[in-house]
């Protein structure tokens, strides 16, 4: 109604967000560092689907968005800040875990031999991987995640498929852009163009992948949000 100096008040919706006293959150935080791992061994190998030059983990690294998305609407910036920076530690510790791997001595016989070379052709790369992967991540998660709880400050409730699609776009294209300037070579990448290639594709491939999952993710937000009894009352 018209305020006393004439000019009507305009109320700010509220963001509405959960504690994480719940087990959902670990559970979404644990499979968040499992397929971050996962795709960081996945990256280290090139994959060729005809003219589409893109990596090994290509199938599993949206999922980690998706899963942040969800973070992020539920519980808020700073609490998906927290599960982005756990996961991290967790695969930077794999990749220390299969450095002492390699390094180890190991047997002298033809099996052993090429068991070792086996692995430190696999695992090897992973280490300039992760940390392609963490600068890369940590930016686009980062600004995918504060990008949502921006626009939900100003809408409340209503349009999360907004939220989900605009954030998702800024925060692939910083992912990407970071992570294929430091991965390219590691996969054998050499020359602009096919870099060019990798990094149109996999920006283009992720981002796609998020949109056509937007209707899951909405779903399994409105899932989370109904059964978190903190959920309304915990700040962002």
């Amino acid at each position: 109604m018209p305020s006393p100096s004439g000019s009507s008040t305009l109320s700010k919706p509220t963001p509405r967000f959960a504690s994480i006293g719940s087990p959902y959150f670990g559970i979404m935080l644990a499979i968040m560092a499992v397929v971050l791992i996962l795709s960081n061994i996945g990256a280290s190998k090139g994959v060729a689907l005809g003219p589409i030059l893109t990596d090994g983990g290509f199938f599993l690294f949206p999922i980690a968005y998706i899963l942040g998305d969800v973070m992020s609407e539920v519980y808020g910036f700073k609490v998906a800040r927290k599960a982005i920076i756990t996961s991290f530690a967790l695969s930077v510790f794999a990749s220390l875990c299969y450095w002492i791997i390699i390094v180890l001595p190991g047997f002298n016989d033809d099996y052993s031999t090429a068991k070792q070379a086996a692995i430190e052709g696999a695992l090897g790369p992973v280490p300039l991987i992760v940390l392609g992967s963490l600068l890369a991540f940590l930016a686009g998660q980062t600004i995918n995640s504060w990008i949502l709880v921006k626009m939900k400050a100003r809408t409340g409730e209503k349009s999360l498929w907004a939220r989900l699609m605009g954030s998702s776009v800024v925060g692939e294209f910083v992912d990407t852009l970071i992570f294929c300037s430091i991965a390219a070579s590691v996969i054998g990448i050499t020359d602009f163009g096919s870099f060019l290639n990798y990094a149109l594709v996999g920006f283009v491939y992720k981002t796609a992948v998020e949109f056509l999952f937007v209707p899951v993710t909405v779903l399994v937000v409105g899932w989370i949000k109904k059964r978190e009894p903190s959920y309304g009352v915990a700040a962002a």
